[in-house]
């Protein structure tokens, strides 16, 4: 019978603007029990003595619409009312007390809300909220629980803790077997779920800076062409840089050695089998066909092992240098492969600077015609590019001194690049000193060997058309012919002075050398110093010479600059002074005999 006078009582009561919704919204308010301390929301449970009832006290706080609840009790009853939960989510230390954990039943606390400051999610039930006006209520007696709750603003809330079951439900496990696991993994699960394994297909040929691959057929092992780099302060070699497609270019590396007698044996970079132990792939695609994909490694001239010979470790690899040959998309198709090969004397801390050359031209058949070399322009210079020089009709690249890892000349020279001073050095250490031809000696060592007699006026010049080169003035030290027996007069440094200019078209100049000149400085060396060394310095300056020509002056443009006022021209004149007033008739009168005839011309 209660049932029936609540729902009459409700209607009564409640007008249609003022029907109870679920406090969902932010002027929703949250019941909190008066003693559990300071509420979050700024609210102060109230006794419901005044007008209303609780016909049963039933702990809980709640948030707005299904939330955690904390249990209370009324005024001083004593009784459990912590809702037991089947599952506490944060035991998590047995026979201990988890802070914040309001169902464990470790802390033994009859309220987790007079110690803790809040509870964790899943320690509590879930609860559901319903609160409208107070003064909408006169009397409540519904079955489930009521609090009266006053918020921040002092308006009183009446509040009924609606029964929803759908809040502490267990989800029902689904279980699975090998029949539906692919299917309940396609349905919720993402692509992560595919079991499938993709392979990406290598592509069908090579393209410029790709790593070419090479097939160990020994080992049945598909790896790198590698070209050994410096790196660091000290130029170590890195060996495992990889040689690019297309990417001709040298690199230099340094190895240092702390037991030489058994690394000249052992140690396979010294050994000149171990480059062309290989076969080179033509395409990436030919690991799927390697029978026919596979590039012998051709060995240009013949190459001994290492061997050690009493002190001194012979037959070391000192220059590598591979020749490619490519066809476009059907990748590589000739190998070959050069050595230079040099003695090393064991000793400690030993050092060996090596030079790794890989050079790419397109597939052709050979002829006895020689090649010509990589051009430096086309027709000008391009900065950056070799300084070339020539010897009767060979043409080369002029060099600067390059010293090893200890700072003796190395046999390696860097090539002067056009457009680029610089400047290197080297100890040259002499086995016999030999006064008569010492200073020969020490030339042949600054400008290398052979020595440089013209110079190319553009990048792209042609050995054979002597037009296209220029001959190098030299300045050698000079001194009176005379007996030296405790000191030498010998050349130091060597300093190539380098002319060059701009011509052609502004819009597209080109660079070309005027002129070269050797400029060497010689000294007095003591006969004592020549026993440790010499110490020898080459540099290159290049000197712009362009003279740039006046810019042409065009046709004089008519630029018409007009009044913006059409009565421009009459203040000019009305604004004029007394003496200029006397002359300024004239055009008044020009100015008024126009606009006269133009309005006759209006007017018919």
């Amino acid at each position: 019978m209660c049932a029936p006078r609540l729902v009459l009582l409700l209607f009564l009561m409640f007008p249609e603007s003022a029907w109870p919704q679920p406090s969902f919204s932010p002027s929703g308010v949250v019941p909190t029990p008066s003693d559990l301390g300071p509420s979050t929301l700024g609210g102060t449970l109230q006794s419901s003595s005044e007008g209303t009832e609780t016909p049963r006290a039933l702990p809980g706080i709640s948030t707005a619409g299904p939330t955690a609840v904390t249990p209370s009790v009324p005024g001083n009853r004593t009784m459990d009312l912590f809702p037991v939960l089947p599952v506490c989510v944060c035991d998590l230390t047995p026979g201990a007390c988890d802070i914040n954990c309001c169902c464990d039943r470790d802390c033994y606390l009859l309220h987790p809300r007079t110690v803790f400051s809040f509870c964790l999610p899943g320690s509590v039930r879930s609860s559901s909220w319903v609160c409208v006006d107070n003064s909408l209520i006169f009397r409540s007696n519904s079955p489930f629980p009521t609090r009266v709750f006053t918020d921040s603003n002092g308006i009183r809330q009446f509040c009924v803790h609606v029964n929803n079951s759908e809040l502490n439900y267990f989800q029902k496990l689904q279980k699975v077997d090998t029949i539906n696991f692919q299917a309940l993994a396609a349905e919720f699960g993402g692509f992560h779920f595919i079991s499938t394994f993709q392979i990406q297909s290598p592509p069908p040929f090579y393209r410029a800076g790709d790593p070419i691959l090479t097939y160990f057929s020994k080992w049945s092992i598909v790896s790198l062409l590698r070209q050994p780099a410096g790196v660091g302060a000290g130029g170590l070699c890195a060996e495992s840089n990889p040689a690019g497609f297309l990417d001709s270019k040298s690199t230099t590396c340094t190895r240092f050695f702390k037991n030489l007698a058994s690394s000249c044996i052992s140690d396979p970079a010294l050994d000149a089998a171990s480059y062309y132990n290989f076969t080179v792939l033509k395409v990436p695609r030919g690991m799927t066909d390697l029978q026919n994909m596979k590039v012998p490694v051709t060995l240009v001239s013949q190459a001994a092992s290492p061997l050690l010979a009493g002190n001194t470790c012979q037959n070391v690899v000192s220059q590598v240098m591979y020749e490619i040959e490519t066809n476009g998309t059907f990748g590589i198709q000739r190998v070959s492969v050069s050595f230079q090969q040099t003695n090393l004397t064991i000793e400690p801390d030993a050092s060996l600077q090596q030079r790794f050359v890989t050079r790419f031209r397109a597939f052709e058949q050979n002829t006895a015609a020689s090649r010509p070399g990589p051009r430096s322009g086309n027709p000008g210079y391009i900065v950056g590019k070799p300084l070339l020089a020539l010897t009767g009709d060979v043409s080369y690249s002029m060099t600067l001194l390059q010293s090893q890892g200890d700072g003796t000349c190395s046999e390696k020279r860097h090539k002067v690049q056009f457009g680029v001073n610089a400047i290197s050095g080297c100890k040259l250490r002499l086995r016999e000193v030999d006064y008569s031809h010492l200073p020969q000696e020490i030339y042949q060592t600054l400008h290398g060997k052979p020595r440089p007699e013209h110079v190319a006026v553009f990048g792209n010049a042609d050995p054979a058309h002597e037009g296209q080169w220029t001959r190098i003035l030299s300045r050698n030290c000079s001194v009176l012919a005379m007996n030296y027996t405790s000191c030498c007069f010998i050349p130091v440094s060597l300093e190539i002075q380098v002319l060059w200019a701009y011509i052609g078209l502004q819009s597209n100049p080109q660079a070309h050398v005027s002129g070269v000149r050797f400029v060497y400085q010689c000294q007095f060396v003591q006969a004592s110093q020549l026993q440790t060394g010499v110490s020898l310095t080459t540099l290159v300056t290049f000197v712009d010479i362009t003279q740039k020509p006046e810019s042409p002056r065009g046709q004089p443009r008519v630029d018409w600059k007009l009044p913006f006022d059409f009565f421009f021209p009459f203040k000019v004149a009305f604004s004029s002074g007394i003496d200029s007033q006397k002359g300024s008739v004239f055009p008044i009168l020009t100015m008024c005999l126009l606009l006269h005839g133009v309005l006759n011309l209006d007017t018919k």
